[in-house]
């Protein structure tokens, strides 16, 4: 029945996604499985369960479209049945909390998406509470079968198609739930930047107080200017020499006072308004972790000189934002 639906579906020019699985193993990944044993956690869903594997295993789900907030179903049973399923998005608070517990723990998004995690992110990410997979009270079920139950088999066969689908997709779940993956690499990155910048500040101080001295930001020092002499000049000094060897001494003397001296040309140096010191930031009550933020958003813009930035047009703005919050 499942051929003959994709059949007409093909013929009347209709794209579909199918869920298709080999074997018995409905999801092999990491993300896949989390899944599904998420679904199966929940004794709500335990009776309909069996008999969405076994609709899932047998193709029954000719179509699976996952979006934010949303899963639509395609379903062969007695006829063919639609499903739609509402997911909550994930809290701004909870997601948060998440992405904290995280830090320091990711390196990479291949590696996040591979589900090639350490065992306490695993556990911070599965956890029926706290984590990333939706419980029952945030998942709304409906079927356009006559089933008047809470959650059909055809239903549960969906369910079961979406771990399935994460083994080939897993930033699906992040679609999902309304989140972006990236942002827990951002984070723990900043908080990982946040946490070296505080430590060599604190290193810093420690050296001043105990050596006495002032650890000062290096700049480059203005190239000492060059006194053009005349030829007249030159006489003189070759005269003066002369005389310096007879006194048993093989230093030229001084140049005379008469002798023209190009005048150097002054270092310039860019605007005291355009620039900015990172110590004020911080005066400020600016976190080094934005700070770094601004750098990479290009808000600031780095110089050669350690702790000074460079400020643009939009500096003004987030100062201005941040003094508001």
């Amino acid at each position: 029945m499942a051929r003959r639906a994709k059949a007409t579906m093909r013929a009347q020019g209709i794209s579909a996604d199918p869920v298709v699985i080999e074997g018995r193993t409905i999801a092999h990944s990491f993300w896949g499985r989390a899944w599904c044993e998420n679904l199966e956690r929940y004794s709500d869903y335990t009776n309909r369960l069996p008999r969405g594997r076994t609709y899932v295993r047998g193709g029954a789900v000719l179509d699976l479209r996952v979006e934010e907030g949303t899963i639509h179903g395609l379903v062969q049973g007695s006829e063919l049945y639609r499903q739609q399923i509402t997911i909550s998005p994930l809290s701004a608070k909870r997601w948060r909390a998440l992405t904290e517990r995280c830090t320091g723990e990711l390196s990479s998004l291949m590696e996040l998406l591979r589900g090639d995690l350490s065992d306490a992110v695993m556990r911070e990410i599965t956890d029926p509470k706290r984590g990333l997979f939706p419980e029952p009270r945030e998942i709304s079920l409906r079927c356009s079968c006559p089933d008047w139950a809470v959650l059909c088999k055809h239903v549960a066969a969906v369910l079961y198609g979406v771990g399935n689908r994460l083994d080939r997709e897993p930033a699906l779940l992040f679609t999902l739930r309304g989140v972006d993956p990236n942002e827990l690499l951002t984070r723990a990155s900043l908080s990982a930047l946040d946490t070296a910048t505080d430590s060599a500040g604190a290193l810093e101080g420690d050296l001043e107080d105990i050596f006495g001295i002032a650890l000062e930001d290096a700049s480059p020092s203005p190239e000492p200017a060059r006194a053009t002499r005349t030829k007249k000049a030159s006489k003189r000094r070759g005269a003066s020499g002369a005389r310096s060897k007879r006194q048993g001494t093989d230093e030229p003397s001084a140049p005379q006072a008469s002798a023209k001296r190009t005048p150097s040309v002054a270092r310039t140096r860019p605007a005291k308004a355009s620039m900015i010191l990172r110590k004020e930031l911080l005066a400020r009550g600016i976190p080094s972790s934005t700070i770094q933020s601004w750098l990479l958003r290009g808000v600031l813009e780095r110089t050669d000189e350690r702790g000074v930035y460079r400020a643009t047009a939009r500096t003004q703005e987030e100062l201005a934002q941040h003094s508001s919050t």
